[in-house]
């Protein structure tokens, strides 16, 4: 008996339902909107439809959409839009399931810069470590270290500012 094995479509439907959030989530934090961050999750998806390379595991599979959604990102930051305009939107609108105790830490993580926003996020509420978030965003190990160490620095000035 031949063995069964899912439709292109039931695959894509898990991936989208597995990762559709986080690569949402990360696109907003770089790009500082809506419409930009979904149809930066839609590109992802075209090239994991039309272009993705064989995976070993999910978690590689997990990684190259980072790495997609995050060069991406990147490229449409280069346009002159994001080189004028800078905004983020309001955090109710797309992170409704932040615990409530936790939100106005986030809320300082979306104020800082997105050199800083990326990291922290990555790390502290995506569990990556420190290589892996290098591997992602191409960059040293020791770049994502000091970019970790100046982000939790300035948060935690910014909560201090906030509590006094």
């Amino acid at each position: 008996m031949s063995e069964v094995t899912s439709r292109p479509d039931d695959r894509f439907t898990q991936n989208y339902e597995a990762y559709g959030t986080m690569l949402y989530r990360i696109s907003l934090l770089t790009l500082g909107n809506t419409a930009d961050a979904e149809e930066a999750v839609q590109e992802t998806f075209v090239k994991l439809l039309y272009q993705a390379p064989a995976f070993r595991d999910p978690e590689h599979e997990k990684a190259w959409l980072i790495r997609v959604i995050t060069n991406h990102c990147r490229s449409q930051r280069r346009g002159i839009w994001h080189s004028r305009v800078q905004r983020m939107e309001n955090l109710e609108e797309w992170l409704p399931a932040v615990r409530q105790p936790d939100r106005p830490i986030l809320e300082q993580v979306m104020l800082l810069h997105r050199r800083y926003r990326i990291v922290l996020y990555l790390h502290y509420y995506e569990d990556y470590s420190v290589k892996e978030i290098a591997d992602l965003l191409d960059i040293g190990e020791s770049a994502v270290k000091m970019r970790l160490k100046r982000g939790r620095e300035l948060l935690r000035l910014e909560l201090e500012e906030k509590e006094a």
